[in-house]
């Protein structure tokens, strides 16, 4: 793609050869888009097939997308990822849960429930008043389990969470 739009930019406008090149461009662009559309679709029914319940969290792409990791973040295709992972739990008849973005998942602690005021992103292992330490990741993946846990019914249908 890139020696493509390289190409492209060395062309004359107007030229026949500068359409061809415009052709080369919008062929790579598309060989791209299908094989990361096709490794979506591929891992998203892999995770359907294999887990009974999904639980993602909504995240805020816009912001994500302001920060050094801008092209990583959009070249991921989240919002298409999670739509397909929605959609192909229902045909599946699997639980498919989405965590506000609001939700503290790595700032609370897994053991004990305590909220931290606040935690700059380079914090990536912390330590609670309770004495667990944690990584940043894995304890927000244990948050966002317990929170999708407790979105869904129980078995009379009421809720799991109780009331504040």
């Amino acid at each position: 793609m890139k020696k493509a739009q390289r190409a492209l930019s060395r062309k004359a406008k107007g030229s026949s050869n500068r359409e061809k090149a415009v052709v080369r461009v919008a062929r790579a662009h598309a060989r791209v888009a299908d094989a990361r559309r096709d490794f979506a679709h591929k891992l998203s029914t892999q995770i359907i097939r294999e887990n009974q319940t999904v639980v993602v969290e909504d995240l805020c792409v816009k912001g994500l997308a302001r920060t050094k990791l801008a092209k990583s973040v959009y070249d991921a295709g989240w919002s298409q990822f999670v739509g397909m992972l929605a959609y192909k739990a229902a045909r599946h008849g699997r639980l498919f849960v989405r965590i506000d973005r609001w939700f503290p998942s790595s700032k609370m602690c897994s053991a004990c429930g305590t909220v931290t005021e606040s935690m700059p992103l380079d914090v990536r292992m912390w330590t609670c008043r309770c004495g667990a330490v944690h990584d940043r990741d894995v304890n927000a993946a244990i948050n966002i389990l317990a929170a999708g846990r407790a979105e869904r019914p129980n078995a009379c249908g009421g809720t799991v969470r109780p009331a504040a």
